[in-house]
């Protein structure tokens, strides 16, 4: 863990930073066209296409729980795997538990992507946080429709990102994200691994981290690469994502069926 050196100046800030709560921010309006063109489905648990992720959910929880961990991210060793397309519906899955809120952080900031996956316009992101262009956390997030999902989006910096990453403000918004209540999971959505090193930067504060393979595509020097690359951080666990192997279902997640139709059928 990244350890703030009491003697650096950090007035840059003139208060403490605060995580907003879910109440205090404004609701997004999900669009089921939208999430539809972006295979957003971990919102509908009686979407057979949610299964996938009802089941890494679980998976998840086990081992945060088991490990006392609760902010983790998300990568990949090279860009267009699924990463964010998994932070996203992995998030929602999770958000569907009554007494579980999640907070989704883009912090992708050369190439953010989950506000446009659920159809959120704007330009005041993560980025322009970090930047100082803004100080306003609250009108960043948005609480997800009536879900217990928190999205902090980022609208894709035109600055060097390491330099946002490095930078005190940096530093500061993560021991916030650290101070959340115990009962809130943290996901954060990186950039690939191999992309330039700001995954290394942010994999310091994190507590674990999830790797996305895509299948054909990541090879097994790379993931390995990875994970040598973002030690001591450890690896939540890998997710093999585009599995076109065996009976496979809508969207190529494997396991599928037709009796898997039938179950989830009304």
């Amino acid at each position: 863990m990244h350890l703030l050196n009491t003697t650096d100046d950090i007035t840059e800030l003139p208060y403490s930073v605060v995580i907003p709560n879910p109440e205090e921010l404004e609701t997004l309006t999900l669009d089921e066209e939208i999430l539809e063109a972006s295979h957003i489905v971990g919102f509908d648990g009686n979407d057979i296409r949610s299964r996938p992720f009802n089941l890494l959910r679980s998976q998840v929880l086990k081992t945060l729980e088991a490990n006392n961990w609760r902010l983790f991210g998300a990568t990949s060793a090279t860009p267009a795997a699924g990463k964010s397309f998994l932070s996203m519906n992995l998030g929602a899955a999770l958000s569907r538990l009554s007494d579980q809120k999640v907070y989704l952080f883009d912090l992708d900031l050369r190439r953010g992507s989950l506000a446009e996956a659920v159809g959120l316009e704007g330009k005041t992101g993560l980025g322009e946080y970090l930047s100082g262009k803004t100080d306003d956390l609250q009108s960043i997030g948005r609480r997800v429709g009536e879900s217990n999902l928190v999205l902090f989006p980022c609208y894709r910096v035109k600055n060097n990102s390491a330099e946002l990453l490095a930078g005190k403000r940096f530093e500061l918004l993560m021991a916030a994200i650290r101070n959340l209540p115990d009962d809130v999971i943290v996901i954060c959505d990186l950039p690939p691994a191999f992309a330039n090193d700001d995954t290394i930067m942010i994999a310091q504060y994190l507590d674990a981290y999830m790797l996305v393979i895509e299948q054909g595509i990541t090879t097994k020097k790379q993931m390995n690469n990875t994970v040598a690359l973002l030690k001591p951080t450890p690896c939540l666990g890998t997710v093999l994502n585009r599995y076109v192997g065996g009976l496979i279902d809508p969207y190529g997640y494997g396991y599928g069926g037709s009796e898997y139709s039938k179950y989830y059928s009304d």
